[in-house]
């Protein structure tokens, strides 16, 4: 991790926000700055020349899935934390969250000795409903989404006299998230364009007011799931549905913020969407290339630049891995899927008749084509084929697809009758 910068500040009132007595600007991202220091980690912002080749414009990588909870939300959690009165930390604090947000809490709250009632609705990977518990929290585990577990922590807060930390609609948490940026920019002043995850909009409200202080120039990306679109519709006037499991549970928002909107309506450049197949792609490459794990919502960023390269070609682009809280089995999953997009795994059906050497056949043929048999199914019972005849099934591995092209046509030469 490199040392911390020296906080940068601006006068420029029109980067100052009062929204309903909520009040942000670019002075309190350099008071949050100067109080995480020692307390957060400055991660390090470095530019990846590979990925810089494959989207052909220059990326550099902030990577906040190395501070200690593997998010970038200790930082807004730590600030808010931090401002709470003796009585209110005392009684306790109580926030809602997919899992990020409530490390971040859970893991703040212990170092200052407050009491922490952590809500996460039904679903939430099991990597971060225990890392919340290890972290010493209470962990109430209630509602289909984040918007039901809300409810939830409200009543159940205000029956216990608990402070609530709000994971994006808070000043003091937009305020914290910003630092980021004022890192960045001092580490690569060069930078023409930060894109940003976007779920309840903490994050790119606090990005955008400390970037554009620094630099009016910068032009501010926000990405979401094409399966959670709430912003996007919210600033582009459109009712795209808000539904379904996404890779990037983290953003995965109905109702965004209230503060933060209107902070991105008028700071934020523009919105785009990326399907979870651009998530899963931007995962397996940061895994491939970085060898960095990075969970759905952190890469949505690098799916956005690689869905949309042409948009970003040869310019200066920030992006902020934001977390890396993803489950074992689920990486496995999608470094496997990616094996599939890219020819390298394959699964076969082949028809092939029933007598003695035909699997042997098959399996030479693989061989003098270099192919890999990974698994094989032989089936004679359970197919709609002729009683004389089987179903081969295989999973083979190939160098790229056009070996696997290659494979595939050595196999039709031989007269099988081959299904992917």
């Amino acid at each position: 991790m490199s040392p911390a910068p020296q906080s940068q500040s601006s006068d420029t009132t029109n980067l100052s926000f009062d929204i309903g007595g909520a009040k942000i600007g670019p002075g309190d991202i350099v008071a949050a700055a100067a109080m995480l220091r020692g307390s957060v980690f400055v991660t390090d912002c470095c530019q990846s020349r590979t990925l810089s080749e494959i989207c052909g414009c220059n990326v550099w990588l902030k990577f906040e899935n190395l501070q200690f909870t593997a998010t970038f939300k200790e930082r807004g959690a730590l600030n808010r934390l931090s401002a709470l009165s003796a009585d209110e930390r005392r009684r306790g604090v109580i926030a809602m969250s997919a899992g990020n947000h409530a490390q971040g809490v859970a893991y703040h709250a212990k170092r200052l000795g407050i009491p922490a009632t952590i809500v996460m609705p039904i679903g939430t990977p099991m990597v971060k409903v225990e890392n919340t518990r290890r972290h010493g929290a209470e962990v109430i585990i209630t509602g289909q989404t984040l918007e039901e577990a809300g409810k939830f922590v409200l009543e159940h807060g205000q029956a216990h006299g608990l402070t609530l930390i709000h994971p994006y609609d808070d000043p003091l948490i937009i305020a914290g998230q910003g630092t980021i940026a004022s890192e960045m920019l001092q580490a690569v002043p060069q930078l023409e364009m930060l894109v940003v995850p976007i779920g309840g909009g903490g994050l790119i409200s606090g990005i955008a007011i400390a970037a554009k202080a620094i630099n009016p120039n910068i032009r501010i990306i926000g990405v979401q799931a094409k399966l959670y679109p709430s912003m996007y519709n919210v600033i582009k006037g459109t009712d795209l549905p808000s539904r379904g499991d996404t890779l990037a549970e983290g953003i995965a928002v109905k109702s965004p913020g209230h503060i933060t909107r209107e902070i991105i309506r008028v700071l934020v450049d523009d919105i785009v969407l990326v399907s979870d197949d651009d998530i899963e792609r931007a995962v397996a490459m940061l895994i491939s290339v970085e060898k960095t794990v990075v969970e759905g919502a952190g890469a949505a960023g690098l799916a956005a630049v690689l869905a949309a390269p042409q948009r970003f070609k040869g310019t200066n682009v920030g992006l902020i891995l934001t977390g890396g809280n993803i489950d074992t089995r689920l990486i496995a999953s999608v470094l496997t899927r990616d094996l599939a997009r890219e020819g390298r795994l394959t699964q076969l059906a082949i028809d092939i008749v029933d007598r003695p050497g035909q699997l042997a056949l098959v399996c030479d043929l693989l061989a003098e084509a270099g192919a890999n048999v990974i698994e094989v199914s032989h089936q004679r019972t359970f197919s709609d084929l002729p009683a004389k005849a089987a179903l081969l099934q295989l999973v083979i591995e190939t160098r790229d697809r056009e070996h696997l092209n290659d494979v595939l046509a050595r196999l039709t030469a031989q007269g099988l009758g081959i299904r992917t």
